[in-house]
């Protein structure tokens, strides 16, 4: 499905197709099971889910991919990313942070927080304690 650069849309946008964006979104974009392309003239102002997300337009807004996000050349994402792979190509534009943990994955044991360990003992071995000074 496409939706042309003349078409604006502010709201929720859900999918159970892939789809290609050459106008305005606002709003909310979930295709969680398909691939949603931003195309060259796309202009999207929103929330993405997505399995694969490809960017060849403009992407303001945080972007989670089950699969794969590929920002190609011309293409600009200023929004944090979520995605277990992710390509940016050389004339791309991005800025956010990127989380790349597997789906799955098994979350970072916690720092231990709790009492420290004491430091070390100095040697005194080889240590000659100062003599008292006789007048």
């Amino acid at each position: 499905m496409n939706i042309g650069k003349s078409v604006v849309i502010k709201g929720e946008l859900n999918g159970s197709e892939d789809l290609t964006i050459e106008g305005h979104v606002e709003g909310t974009i979930q295709l969680r099971d398909h691939v949603l392309t931003i195309g060259l003239n796309g202009r999207i102002k929103a929330q993405v889910f997505a399995k694969a997300v490809i960017v060849l337009g403009e992407v303001t807004g945080n972007v989670t991919a089950s699969d794969k996000v590929d920002i190609r050349d011309g293409g600009s994402v200023d929004g944090d990313i979520i995605s277990p792979r992710v390509a940016i190509a050389e004339g791309a534009h991005f800025r956010g942070s990127v989380d790349m943990q597997r789906k799955g994955a098994a979350p970072a044991p916690p720092q231990s927080v709790g009492k420290l360990a004491a430091p070390p003992e100095k040697p005194t071995v080889g240590v000659q304690q100062p003599q008292p000074v006789r007048a």
